[in-house]
């Protein structure tokens, strides 16, 4: 009778035993990107659900310490929660996790001590450093609104007179300097986080080489070129604006057919005295009284 009630004792107590608690409870963050990871509850036969919430510096202080649940991460099978979202603000957080069946549930496993995303680790930014030309180009990870990029550039063995340059948005390949053929140049990256006030450590430096003379000797012969084609087309034009401004000012008249003359010159002359001639022995002195006589008539 001892041994029955025994294990029905231990057969209710089973049933009734609520789940273990989530154990190793903590924070991954990295480049303001927040996971909060815990280890799994197996329970034989049985899916084991998650639920989180968080409880901010407000919640704390002015909301009777209450908790607010992470909508993202209620009732999920997975074993980290991505709590970027609702960490929005630079102050201290506290966090718990507790695993539930539908039947039974555990208690709450609390994150040890309070998480700040100023704490997160920043990394610097993946970068390409291009030579186009003569020119300095630089191709920066697209890390998010919040980062901002620290870049140093100078000419190999002039480390003294390193330039920088802030670069707020990254869009597209930005332009750092111009280049001394045949030079090299390096560059190195760091980013910056306005709203934690932190920056990354400096990326590994970079150096490419400006495309050694390239540029003046394509100036030399595009320069070449251009007085080869000029020495051609120079004479032509200026014969063709020659002869636009002859026929421009006096134009050729073009005589009609009927007033063409298919004799010689020297036939044209003869023919016109002779006609004179006869001219002068037809005109004749006409005596006044007989003009008066025709005039009466």
């Amino acid at each position: 009778f001892l041994i029955y009630l025994f294990f029905l004792l231990l057969g209710i107590s089973g049933e009734d035993a609520s789940l273990p608690v989530p154990q190793n409870v903590s924070i991954l963050s990295t480049n303001m990107k927040h996971f909060l990871t815990w280890s799994p509850v197996i329970i034989q036969g049985e899916t084991v659900r998650y639920s989180v919430e968080f409880q901010g510096e407000y919640e704390r202080e002015y909301a009777n310490e209450s908790w607010i649940p992470i909508c993202e991460c209620s009732l999920i099978t997975a074993s980290v929660c991505n709590i970027t979202e609702d960490i929005s603000a630079t102050v201290a957080y506290n966090l718990r996790v507790r695993a539930d069946t539908g039947a039974r549930r555990s208690e709450w496993g609390t994150l040890k001590g309070f998480f700040n995303r100023i704490t997160t680790s920043l990394t610097p930014p993946l970068m390409k450093v291009i030579a186009d030309g003569c020119h300095l180009l630089v191709e920066l990870e697209d890390m998010g609104p919040a980062f901002q990029f620290c870049v140093l550039y100078w000419k190999k063995g002039q480390e003294s007179r390193m330039q920088q340059k802030v670069v707020k948005e990254v869009s597209s390949v930005v332009h750092l300097d111009t280049m001394e053929a045949g030079h090299d140049y390096c560059v190195k990256a760091q980013t910056y986080v306005e709203a934690i006030n932190r920056s990354s450590s400096f990326s590994q430096e970079q150096c490419v080489r400006a495309q050694g003379g390239t540029s003046k000797w394509l100036v030399a012969a595009l320069v070449s070129a251009g007085f080869a084609v000029a020495a051609v087309t120079l004479p032509l034009l200026t014969w063709k604006t020659s002869k636009i401004f002859q026929y421009s000012c006096g134009p050729v008249a073009v005589l009609p057919d009927t007033l063409k003359v298919s004799e010689p010159p020297m036939q044209l002359i003869l023919w016109d005295s002779e006609e004179t001639e006869q001219c002068d022995l037809m005109v004749h002195v006409m005596p006044s009284e007989e003009v008066l006589r025709l005039w009466i008539q």
